[in-house]
């Protein structure tokens, strides 16, 4: 063999900008629209409104159960108002199955917990209870905002987001000074802040009256009744989310990466829910899901560990007089979620032939879950393939690997849930550098490949 036959023979995953540097510019432009939503999604809640939003600009209208619907109707439905639905119409039958492209908008975050309000040594702080894997020391001296819903007593609701705007105020946990914190330091990364230490200082005036007590307390919801009409019993109706206070921004002279918090998995959702949008004549049934809950196991009414998603899905078979049976068993799922982007600071967390790289393209993953393949879906080898011919049909550059080292850990995604269901599903996502902390890194052409790959699978017609 020739010297360039035998280069053939390997596999070699190399970078976007080596393979396609005609995309580049193109990734950048795409990107701009990616920035605007996370700004705008800094919750579940807000993510679904602004692509409720989007949709309907698309012409996309909501879905009734039982209507009539043709080749190249677009419909949406929303989930408790914390997940989004969006499918097109094909020109085949559902009997020949759905594509599915499923990402999640929820993010690693602090929740404020029922009773949440109390004051110390005369400041006011809110309790929180973390949400999802965080790492508790990365969440203190950073900006924080307030963003959810609280339910009044009566009835009605109000929207809360403090901390967004140049003139609003942020909050903030605090942390205890290097000259004070030789205990502290004895203690392992897990246990130096706890979940306990996770309170968020939010005021420090008190009211004018010396006979009162709390009186710092008392301000906070003074404050709050007057802007908001609520009281502190409120509270126990409400869901605020602390996240933080950082707009996403380029990263680097080149501002080739996007440093933002929420890219887990708002990377991954804001592509297909593009793609989706794009898709006008698809062979197959195009369906674009949006799911909360993913972060802390997809258990609720909106996780999909619940039966929402298929019950749309039976839904629209019902309205074809098809069996959802025959139509699960023929379809085909992008479980788009991210993964960990090598870090060749940490590099001996990774196996670097099997690691997937920022910059390299869209990574598949054949499985993911913990040690030995624990709590994963396990994609067969023909759904791999089917994907990587997709891929290189439409010169895609992707990559394939693994989380980290074996024994380190792992995680899980929404794959299995879709599989459970006798639905062939594989992972694939967009790697990410400092994962689950409130400020995560991505390469823009990571970012437009995931965008590329999800259009090409809902324009399939294999």
């Amino acid at each position: 063999m020739d010297k360039e036959t035998l280069k053939s023979l390997l596999y070699k995953n190399e970078t976007v900008a080596d393979q396609a540097p005609e995309m580049l510019a193109q990734a950048d432009t795409f990107c701009e629209g990616y920035k605007t939503f996370l700004n705008k999604s800094k919750t579940e809640r807000e993510a679904c409104a602004y692509s409720e939003e989007l949709l309907k600009q698309a012409g996309y209208r909501p879905f009734v159960p039982g209507q009539v619907l043709k080749a190249g109707d677009k419909i949406y439905f929303i989930n408790r108002k914390k997940c989004v639905l969006a499918a097109t119409i094909g020109r085949k039958s559902l009997a020949e199955g759905f594509h599915l492209n499923i990402a999640h908008i929820d993010a690693p975050r602090l929740d404020l917990r029922p009773v949440p309000l109390y004051e110390g040594s005369d400041y006011a702080y809110f309790r929180t209870h973390y949400y999802g894997g965080v790492r508790k020391y990365q969440w203190p001296t950073i900006p924080l905002a307030l963003h959810g819903v609280i339910c009044r007593a009566d009835g009605t609701t109000v929207d809360v987001c403090i901390g967004e705007k140049d003139d609003d105020p942020v909050f903030c946990i605090t942390d205890l000074l290097p000259h004070l914190a030789a205990k502290q330091n004895e203690k392992s990364l897990g246990e130096g802040i706890t979940g306990e230490n996770l309170n968020v200082l939010i005021a420090s005036t008190p009211v004018e009256d010396k006979e009162l007590e709390n009186r710092v307390k008392l301000n906070v919801l003074r404050m709050l009744n007057e802007t908001y009409g609520i009281t502190e019993k409120d509270f126990t109706r409400a869901e605020i989310e602390v996240v933080p206070a950082f707009k996403a921004r380029d990263v680097g002279l080149d501002r080739a990466m996007i440093g933002s918090y929420g890219h887990d998995d708002r990377v991954d959702a804001y592509p297909a829910l593009m793609a989706e949008i794009e898709t006008k004549d698809p062979a197959y049934t195009t369906v674009c899901v949006l799911t909360d809950k993913e972060e802390t196991g997809s258990d609720g009414v909106t996780g999909l560990n619940s039966m929402y998603t298929f019950h749309f899905l039976q839904q629209l078979c019902a309205a074809e007089n098809v069996d959802y049976i025959t139509a699960f068993q023929a379809s085909k799922c992008l479980s788009a979620d991210v993964t960990a982007a090598y870090d060749p600071t940490f590099s001996d967390a990774f196996e670097p032939s099997n690691a997937t790289y920022a910059g390299r393209g869209i990574a598949v993953y054949k499985y993911t879950g913990a040690r030995g393949k624990s709590s994963t879906n396990d994609a067969p080898a023909e759904m791999v393939s089917y994907l990587t011919r997709l891929l290189d049909r439409n010169n895609i550059v992707w990559q394939i690997g693994e989380m980290g080292k074996i024994d380190l850990g792992g995680g899980g995604t929404v794959a299995k849930y879709v599989a459970n269901q006798d639905i062939d599903t594989i992972d694939i996502g967009v790697p990410v550098l400092s994962m689950h902390s409130p400020y995560e890194l991505v390469s823009k052409s990571d970012v437009y490949m995931a965008y590329l790959t999800f259009k090409a699978f809902c324009e399939d017609c294999e």
